[in-house]
């Protein structure tokens, strides 16, 4: 399995699609077992589930995404958990646990906007 969290500077990042990058953990059951730092290619729209989805990644997990992301990495057959915060490699632990839940976090304020309203 392939988690791909959305970092900023090692933590969670608020927006994923504004993020620094991805950190993108592979792991076997409960362990992880490699982790590696993409940097976020850009923000345009329905590109960055196509492009995490080329890397093999099963789960996104961020601090905030708004619902048409949301719905494209759905499509994408990759696994949505918004509403994460912290440590990045501790977010994916908390996912492989099952003790990371999503919180179904949608940013609703950023459609034709450089920021996603709080996030």
């Amino acid at each position: 399995m392939k988690i791909a969290v959305a970092a900023e500077n090692g933590k969670v990042s608020e927006h994923f699609g504004h993020c620094e990058g991805f950190t993108i953990y592979e792991a076997v059951g409960t362990e992880i077992k490699n982790e590696a730092f993409v940097q976020n290619p850009g923000h345009q729209p329905g590109f960055l589930p196509v492009f995490l989805k080329e890397k093999g990644t099963d789960v996104i997990i961020a601090g905030g995404m708004g619902q048409m992301a949301q719905t494209l990495f759905s499509q994408q057959g990759i696994t949505v958990v918004v509403g994460a915060s912290g440590d990045c490699e501790q977010a994916a632990k908390g996912y492989l646990e099952g003790t990371l839940k999503s919180s179904e976090s949608v940013c609703r304020e950023h459609e034709n906007a450089d920021e996603c309203g709080g996030h």
